[in-house]
C-alpha cells in the first residue's frame, strides 16, 4: 500500500462467503485514510479497524468489523 497510486485494498477470497460489508467496511476506511494523506499501509488500516471494534456496541456491525479485519491480517505478510 506503499504506492500512492495504488488501487485500495481490495480483499479476495477463496471460499463463496460474501464480504460485502466487510469490503464496505475496508472501502471506507480506506477512504478516510486517503483524505489524510496519499499512501497508507495495510497497519494504518489494521488499526482503524482495531479502534472501530473498541468503539463499536452493535454486536452484528462488531462481527463485520471483526471479519473485516481477519480479511485484511489474512493479506498482509508478516514483519520479519
Amino acid at each position: 500500500m506503499a504506492n500512492s497510486n495504488a488501487p485500495s485494498p481490495s480483499v479476495s477470497t477463496d471460499n463463496q462467503t460474501d464480504h460485502t460489508d466487510e469490503q464496505r467496511v475496508i472501502d471506507e476506511i480506506t477512504l478516510l485514510l486517503k483524505a489524510e494523506k496519499d499512501a497508507i499501509t495495510n497497519k494504518e488500516i489494521i488499526l482503524a479497524l482495531i479502534g472501530r471494534l473498541e468503539a463499536e456496541n452493535d454486536v452484528v456491525q462488531n462481527d463485520i468489523l471483526r471479519n473485516a479485519l481477519e480479511m485484511i491480517v489474512r493479506v498482509t505478510p508478516d514483519d520479519l
